[in-house]
């Protein structure tokens, strides 16, 4: 039985041009039968009776063959026409097809998926790491040139500091990733890639050189005069945290809380890693005693890292109490140098408008709020105690976009702020660092970088210290965040080395 097709489903359609040419055929077919029928339908010669008077045989046979020889010619003529109009549709056909047919759509590009969460997180926990492998190298080089003085570990320095070179560059990529730079997915796809292609290279070159490290050291043969030095340090710092204490109270009674803020409760952390470094060092005396190098030189390395946790806040607040001194000695040098600026700022506003100047409108509102905040730096220096450092900054940002570089104590002012800021900020870091991020640790290295200046000679641009000093105290907020946020803690490194040679050692007991 045949299925018919659906009602109201069309049959495959033959194309416009196909019935064009088939319905001419069948005209050319038609126009040859109708001119061949006669012939074709005449009786034979011999069936019809000859009539009187007929022609002779030869002109009869003549008469016969004339009508189809003389149809030859035209229905040659006749095909020849159908098919030279046949092929001349056809051509004409295609030509307006292929012109006002639309050209393939071009297919859209694959979209490229944006940076997946799991790169960007190991190229946070990548910076982190590497950031501890060159701190903690760095901590135990210091220890061993202090016995074996600078040329004998001269090659680990240089390995140190070509590891510091890769993370720094790590460091910069990611504050431009931060930064939205780039902003392609798949260019910032390599740029996590590169982050964590840096640090593997910076952990690499201390990895290839823990080995000669550990033996120019030699604790595992001993301790000898390595353990004596720790103990000296560990006398000192515990001499000055008494000094350093008072010192933050009498700074605070000066200038007020809020300018030792940034350093209150250094003191009381630095008497908590002095304990703990009492602790190791019995530990490791009590070894060395009974034999046991590797454990002893495993809490060695344990009371030299805290050692070095506890001498960084007191030597904070000491430096903290220098820049406050120079900063309130500096202050009224600045406030004259910033009414100068901004005496030759309105001076060029008067006198009309100069390439490269804010519009006017804009420079008599910056001119306005310099005039507020030098009085308000004026009404501290008379209503008791304040912050110098803190005032310097305010006068910086607020005369800086309207200075035109006539009085140069501005620059020292600002220099002075951006330092102490960041000094500060990477005390913090280094004495919580086993609970501080990623995020706080590249804004501390873009200010660190900024300070160093690019150029070999050359210090930072006033607007590199402006930045510089934001940085920082960006790096520092966020510090304390992650201090106040329950999380994973980031151990340090247990000793000198990368990935591969910080497990050289046995886990020191607990």
């Amino acid at each position: 039985m045949t299925s018919f097709p659906p009602r109201g489903r069309h049959r495959r359609a033959t194309s416009p041009l196909s019935a064009r040419v088939v319905h001419a055929l069948i005209g050319t077919v038609v126009a040859l039968l109708w001119l061949v029928w006669p012939e074709l339908t005449a009786a034979p010669s011999g069936d019809r009776p000859a009539a009187a008077g007929s022609a002779p045989p030869a002109a009869r046979q003549e008469v016969e063959q004339t009508p189809t020889a003389d149809l030859v010619l035209p229905l040659v003529a006749l095909v020849t026409a159908a098919v030279l109009a046949g092929y001349g549709y056809l051509r004409r056909t295609r030509r307006a097809r292929d012109r006002t047919a639309p050209g393939p759509v071009p297919s859209a590009a694959p979209a490229v998926p944006p940076p997946g969460p799991e790169l960007d997180a190991r190229a946070r926990s990548l910076l982190v790491e590497a950031d501890e492998w060159v701190r903690t190298s760095r901590e135990e080089l210091a220890c061993a040139e202090a016995v074996t003085g600078p040329g004998p570990v001269e090659p680990f320095a240089r390995a140190v500091r070509q590891a510091e070179w890769e993370l720094s560059a790590a460091f910069a990529m990611r504050q431009r990733y931060d930064d939205g730079v780039p902003c392609e997915a798949s260019a910032r796809r390599q740029a996590l890639a590169g982050i964590v292609g840096r640090c593997a290279e910076a952990g690499r070159r201390l990895d290839a050189v823990a080995a000669g490290f550990d033996a120019v050291r030699g604790l595992e043969q001993g301790l000898g005069p390595a353990l004596e030095v720790a103990e000296a340090g560990f006398r000192e710092v515990a001499a000055r945290t008494p000094a350093a204490e008072a010192t933050l109270a009498g700074l605070a009674r000066r200038y007020g809380p809020t300018a030792v803020d940034l350093v209150a409760g250094s003191v009381e952390g630095a008497k908590d890693h002095l304990v703990r470094t009492t602790f190791r060092l019995n530990q490791a005396r009590q070894s060395a005693d009974s034999g046991a190098p590797d454990r002893a030189a495993a809490r060695l390395r344990a009371a030299e890292e805290a050692l070095g946790r506890a001498a960084a806040p007191v030597a904070a607040v000491d430096r903290l109490a220098g820049e406050l001194s120079r900063a309130r000695a500096l202050l009224p040098a600045v406030l004259t140098g910033a009414e100068v600026e901004i005496a030759a700022a309105r001076d060029r506003m008067a006198a009309g408008p100069v390439a490269g100047d804010l519009p006017v409108g804009e420079l008599r509102s910056r001119l306005l709020h310099a005039d507020t905040v030098l009085a308000g730096v004026r009404q501290a220096l008379t209503g008791g105690p304040f912050d110098p450092l803190d005032a310097l900054r305010r006068i910086v940002r607020a005369v800086r976009p309207v200075a035109a570089g006539r009085a140069g104590v501005l620059p020292v002012a600002a220099e002075l702020v951006a330092r102490s800021t960041t000094a500060v900020a990477a005390g913090f870091v280094a004495a919580h660092r086993e609970a501080v991020g990623a995020e706080a640790r590249t804004r501390l290295a873009s200010a660190e970088r900024l300070l160093a200046g690019d150029r070999p000679g050359a210090g930072p641009s006033d607007d590199d210290l402006l930045t510089a000093d934001a940085l920082a105290r960006t790096a520092l907020h966020l510090a304390r965040q992650d201090t106040r946020t329950p999380g994973t803690p980031h151990p340090p490194a247990a000793s000198f080395g990368g990935p591969r040679s910080r497990t050289r050692r046995n886990v020191l007991p607990s």
